[in-house]
């Protein structure tokens, strides 16, 4: 890492500003703390830190900038047979994958379409159904061990940001009509 580097953390586009041998900063926009759940940060909060990819690099998943549209809520949580799991042993032991369902603003729903892409705390996730003000993803095992969304919980507050190119068509058609 470098001073001036952007990382992400939970989908959040974030620049360094200190960097020691054990730790380094950032710092924070009041607009983006409002907006995000980087103001929840605890010491302890589990969180998903990902570099920027740069020109070259192959590009796995969806066009994801770190521009984070809005905060969703975990609403329910079920094993991917649609069974509900009483914890998330029995929905690793079961099927090894999650359903999850995030309520969003309804006025974000427009961009998530099924089949589609979303990042929820920065990572890049299939979308599989989508309701008035929600939608589903399907969470494999090797995500749910590797990233922070393998401890979430029913109540929990996550960074969406919707598929950018799903933002400049609807900017674009709304300028058309």
């Amino acid at each position: 890492m470098k001073l001036g580097q952007s990382i992400s953390i939970n989908g959040v586009c974030s620049t360094i500003n200190k960097i020691d041998k054990k730790r380094f900063t950032v710092e924070y926009m009041p607009e983006t703390v409002k907006k995000t759940t980087v103001g929840g940060f605890k010491k302890g909060t589990e969180i998903n830190l990902e570099r920027s990819l740069r020109v070259g690099d192959l590009m796995d998943g969806h066009i994801v900038q770190g521009h984070v549209d809005c905060v969703g809520k975990i609403i329910e949580m079920k094993d991917a047979i649609q069974s509900k799991a009483k914890s998330r042993t029995a929905l690793r032991s079961r099927t090894g994958a999650w359903m999850m369902k995030i309520q969003v603003p309804a006025r974000f729903m427009k961009f998530i379409a099924e089949k589609g892409s979303v990042a929820v705390d920065g990572i890049s996730l299939t979308i599989v159904n989508t309701g008035e003000n929600w939608f589903t993803v399907s969470l494999v095992s090797y995500t749910l061990e590797n990233t922070n969304l393998g401890k979430i919980k029913v109540n929990n507050s996550v960074n969406i940001e919707v598929d950018i190119i799903a933002k400049y068509l609807e900017k674009l058609l709304r300028k058309l009509k």
